[in-house]
């Protein structure tokens, strides 16, 4: 099963691909989508044609986005908001499940502690996927949510088994 992680961001939008074969990950590819610009209709606009270049080549059988936080700036966190609004409706216009994981749920899924640094989180994505290249923060942010959501995946079909 191939999983695609997205890291949404109105400037980044960082993506990483893994392939789950049973209880192991193998890395697939990574990469950024960046917007430019003021307006934001055409920012939102890359983001969403990016994110659907990357479904389109990748061919990613689950996708999972980190949820937004609010912070103190509210305008920001709007429109954060909106770029995760299209990271949400590429995967799914592609006829994706997508799983939605807090950031501390992730932080705890790839490094075990809910608040990591970011330079854990990178360590620890490294780790697991020997031999990445990185394409940046944002890249490895994502890896860190497609783990995060191959992690849950992994545990529901454990589950599954158990039950039948």
């Amino acid at each position: 099963m191939r999983v695609l992680g997205i890291d949404p961001g109105l400037r980044a939008t960082g993506w990483g691909v893994v392939l789950v074969e049973g209880s192991r990950l193998r890395h697939v590819a990574n990469g950024i989508v960046r917007s430019e610009g003021t307006d934001l209709g055409v920012r939102l606009l890359t983001l969403y044609r990016g994110l659907c270049a990357v479904i389109a080549e990748h061919a990613p059988d689950a996708a999972a986005v980190e949820q937004t936080f609010v912070n103190k700036d509210a305008a920001g966190t709007l429109k954060l908001g909106q770029a995760r609004g299209i990271a949400m409706l590429a995967p799914a216009e592609a006829g994706l499940s997508i799983g939605e994981y807090a950031p501390n749920a992730v932080k705890k899924a790839v490094v075990g502690v809910g608040h990591a640094g970011k330079g854990q989180v990178e360590y620890m994505v490294r780790f697991q996927l020997p031999g990445v290249v990185l394409a940046g923060a944002d890249a490895a942010d994502a890896l860190a949510i497609a783990i995060c959501h191959a992690h849950h995946l992994q545990g529901g079909a454990a589950r599954a088994r158990v039950v039948a």
